[in-house]
């Protein structure tokens, strides 16, 4: 975010917008001349902060994993190669939470929906259950 100032002919400076640098009028302390610039502004710098571009590309990767696991199991428990998966794009390294049953079985979770790494390469996908809520 760069503040300048133009040069008024009475030899004061004037403060421009921090995105699209046109004149500010108002408060002193004001830096975008609209909400709209504010905005611009706030969507740039999060363009260009690296753990901002990360966070989008991860989180892209847990929409496209929920998305395939719902394709899959639209109304609830589904058993199906882990190949499937795969082969529409799943990524097994990402997912946004845990389940381990009484019996110590571990459901990774990409929001609501879950699956469990069977033998034979085979992966049971299941739908989140209010009994795995912990506060429940």
């Amino acid at each position: 975010m760069v503040f300048s100032t133009n040069s008024l002919k009475d030899g004061k400076n004037q403060q421009v917008c921090g995105h699209c640098a046109a004149p500010l009028t108002g408060r002193a302390d004001k830096k975008y001349c609209s909400d709209q610039c504010r905005a611009r502004a706030g969507n740039q710098k999060k363009l260009e902060d690296r753990g901002e571009r990360c966070m989008r590309e991860i989180n892209g990767v847990l929409r496209r994993n929920r998305q395939e696991l719902h394709r899959a199991s639209p109304e609830g428990k589904t058993t199906l190669r882990r190949e499937v998966l795969l082969q529409n794009g799943f990524d097994f390294r990402h997912f946004t939470h845990l389940y381990r049953t009484k019996g110590g079985n571990t459901y990774h979770f990409c929001y609501d929906y879950g699956y469990l790494l069977l033998e034979d390469e085979k992966v049971l996908i299941v739908n989140w259950q209010p009994y795995m809520d912990k506060s429940g």
